[in-house]
């Protein structure tokens, strides 16, 4: 209210200014209508502010005037000398009691009773002598206009960089001790002066939430509905322009509130909620940002109701409407188009709105975060920076050259070397694991064309269509930087936001980091990863990942073997050695799959472990978790699927993880016998046999170590190698193809079937 009061007086006084030659021409030609109105709309103006102000001494002069220059413009009263000194004298009035507010000191009102009584008809003209207020001190303010104000805040970012620029020279060279000390008071100068520039421009969002209250009185009472308004943080000062560019997400976000969040009366009662919603309106600041938060005890956001409507509309394909996790489907009230109503009202249902307000935040650098309570309410939080003109920033190095990042969309910044972070190379996509989420990776240098670069340090970039790690060289500092448009043909890239100039004085772009998303191709990954512990309803309740298979079937795997769930190109995927393989990194993870796969196209991978081995199943669709069915009608056969359970009413298959794991993945070392290979001169053994017998599950070795005992042993009939140090059974190859005799029990070194047999002979002899 002190703000508005401060307001009303600096207007009031400049009016005065201006109205005072309107006043004299008026007292020497009462018909000139013109100047009649003026001074009309000014009395009629300082009334309807003493009305919200509670200035009844004021507003008591005010009405009476407009009262009687009402009375002169309807032709009811003659401007004689009389009324017209009356009229004057009580502006001189209004005047000197305005002086009065502002200094804080009190006039009495004897004669204001007698300046009333002066505007009647056929009044007696009274002399009335102005009492000046005592100590006047009052505040000193002028009013500018905004493009004088923006020339401003143009020419301090100019003295910022001139500042910046000088500062670089005089490090460069040998400075004389004298010039730092003037440097130096330069800098805090300009910063000093940037510092009220910027104030200048600064307003309370106040001035924002004045419109609040009538908007949701009026929306409310337009939809028969009750709402109780709470306005919080209206001391907060944001930029100017900001709050001009703010009005119509603000505008938009609360009509729907009112219109899709909160519920009509009788649904609030069989709710067991009041019956008039509550609504509440804030902002705090948070750093360099300000957050306006709308929240609302409504029914929230209906997730199922607009994946209906999105499939009805045709926005999307079937498996993706699927696959989208709960924060997806409440990023569907941004898509242009849709809405959940299925009828047209004034209010709601041509699906516009929430895509323009998503639009005009971002496009001023913000975002809009969703906070949805199913039945309980929604809470949109608008993120805004807390000016347009100066941004907080990184600043990072790629391929030799510095970049700057704009600091609200940078989530986290880290080293590889962490034990926290991992990286992995499928296909022909490089992904991030960082405490378990799973981040597409960009390098910076690549992107850019500036060379390929080592991973070592990764910022985590957050847009709004997902979260990605950007790979750079090295983060160099944060720095509150002037923001500047480069030049058209550098914009039109879509990689850059603006350009600037640090304190280095070099040049510098600002990256936008929703443009170098898109720049590298990246398409957000919506299957999230699933994390077991995250999804437990209950320690004794076992929960499973349903899914549609390959080959159409639907079934079901125990959540608790699911590391994740990941996209990769079907190309990664390879038929090697009897089996299909991904390439991640430098490991093999077989694959296992119900029927072939798309060239060209990328397919969904369950990473299953048990711990210690890695597997992979490749799927159609992930559909949902469910709770799995203690009773399961056992399968015929062997196989990967250990029987059907009823899920929804509907039969499910139930993947057995231990065949699964059985069939993929071979014995563990510990487990693997021991054969001895009594090597041959000329190294056939090692490089054409000793893949053979590791594949049939030996471990193959050419000297038993301390302790250790061979189940088998190989060795060449010619009697080239050592064969002693073993007992154990001994198999001996020829390189003949028939034997050389009819006592000779040498195997032909390529007979695969004879040597695999003499193997199993071995491993029998062992139980």
């Amino acid at each position: 209210m002190d703000e508005l009061l401060q307001e009303f007086i600096a207007e009031t006084r400049e009016t005065l200014d201006a109205l005072s030659g309107e006043v004299v021409a008026w007292e020497a030609d009462p018909t000139d209508r013109a100047r009649l109105d003026s001074i009309f709309r000014f009395v009629h103006t300082v009334k309807g502010s003493c009305g919200f102000l509670d200035l009844p001494r004021l507003a008591r002069l005010s009405h009476a005037a407009e009262d009687v220059l009402a009375a002169v413009r309807d032709g009811g009263r003659i401007p004689d000398t009389a009324l017209v000194n009356a009229v004057l004298a009580i502006i001189d009035r209004i005047g000197e009691l305005v002086e009065a507010i502002d200094a804080g000191v009190s006039l009495e009102d004897s004669s204001e009773d007698l300046l009333i009584a002066a505007l009647a008809e056929n009044a007696a003209p009274v002399a009335v002598t102005a009492t000046a207020p005592q100590a006047r001190s009052h505040s000193r303010s002028v009013r500018l206009g905004v493009d004088l104000l923006d020339r401003m805040m143009s020419g301090m970012s100019e003295m910022v960089l001139a500042r910046n620029d000088l500062a670089r020279r005089l490090r460069e060279g040998d400075c004389d001790p004298r010039m730092e000390a003037a440097l130096e008071r330069l800098s805090l100068t300009v910063a000093d002066m940037r510092e009220t520039v910027t104030r200048t421009r600064m307003q309370t969002i106040d001035t924002l939430f004045s419109a609040v209250p009538r908007l949701v009185r009026d929306t409310a009472a337009e939809l028969g509905k009750t709402v109780v308004l709470s306005i919080e943080g209206g001391d907060v000062e944001l930029d100017r322009e900001m709050i001009e560019l703010m009005r119509d997400p603000l505008v938009h976000v609360i009509r729907n509130s009112i219109d899709h969040g909160i519920e009509a009366p009788a649904d609030r009662a069989a709710a067991g909620k009041p019956m008039a919603g509550l609504m509440t309106v804030s902002a705090r600041q948070s750093g360099n940002q300000i957050l306006i938060d709308i929240t609302d005890d409504g029914r929230g956001i209906d997730t199922d109701r607009l994946v209906a409507k999105a499939r009805d509309q045709r926005l999307m394909p079937e498996e993706a409407l699927r696959a989208l996790s709960e924060d997806a489907r409440c990023e569907l009230v941004f898509h242009p188009g849709l809405s959940s109503r299925d009828t047209v009202t004034a209010t709601s249902g041509r699906g516009v709105g929430m895509d323009i307000v998503r639009a005009n935040v971002e496009h001023i650098g913000g975002r809009v975060i969703l906070s949805n309570r199913p039945g309980k309410g929604l809470a949109v939080t608008l993120r805004v920076p807390l000016t347009l003109s100066i941004l907080t920033t990184i600043i990072v190095a790629a391929g030799g050259q510095q970049f700057a990042l704009a600091r609200q969309s940078v989530d986290e910044i880290v080293k590889v070397r962490s034990n926290q972070v991992r990286i992995d190379r499928i296909g022909g996509v490089t992904m991030a694991t960082v405490r378990g989420e799973r981040l597409p990776v960009v390098g910076l240098s690549e992107l850019l064309g500036l060379g390929v670069a080592a991973i070592d340090t990764l910022v985590l970039v957050s847009t709004r269509d997902g979260s990605y790690a950007l790979a750079v060289d090295e983060v160099i500092d944060s720095e509150e930087l002037v923001i500047k448009p480069a030049a058209p043909a550098v914009m039109a890239t879509g990689v850059y936001a603006g350009q600037t100039l640090p304190d280095n004085g070099r040049p510098m772009l600002l990256l936008d980091g929703a443009g170098v998303a898109t720049r590298a191709g990246l398409v957000f990954d919506r299957i999230a990863a699933i994390a077991p512990d995250e999804t437990e309803a209950a320690a004794d309740e076992k929960r499973g990942l349903l899914f549609d298979d390959l080959d159409g079937h639907r079934r079901v795997v125990p959540l608790a073997v699911i590391d994740r769930v990941e996209t990769v190109p079907v190309a990664a995927i390879r038929f090697t050695a009897g089996r299909l393989r991904l390439a991640s990194g430098d490991a093999l993870v077989p694959v296992h799959a119900t029927a072939a796969m798309a060239p060209d196209t990328t397919v969904s991978l369950l990473r299953l472990t048990d711990g210690a081995v890695d597997i992979a199943y490749a799927i159609g669709d992930a559909i949902e978790i469910v709770a799995l069915p203690r009773d399961i009608a056992p399968a015929q056969g062997a196989g990967v699927i250990a029987g059907v359970v009823m899920i929804a009413d509907e039969q499910v298959e139930v993947i057995d993880v231990h065949a699964l794991f059985a069939a993929t993945a071979g014995p563990s070392s510990g487990a693997q016998p021991l054969c001895l290979l009594h090597a041959d001169a000329g190294g056939w053994m090692t490089n054409f046999l000793k893949p053979v017998i590791e594949a049939s599950g030996y471990r193959c070795v050419t000297r038993l170590a301390p302790g250790e005992t061979a189940a088998v042993a190989l060795a060449m009939s010619d009697g080239g190698a050592d064969r002693t140090g073993s007992a154990a059974p001994l198999v001996t190859l020829r390189a003949e193809r028939e034997p050389t005799g009819p006592r000779d029990e040498s195997i032909y070194r390529y007979d695969r079937e004879a040597l695999q047999a003499a193997l199993m002979r071995s491993r029998e002899a062992m139980v």
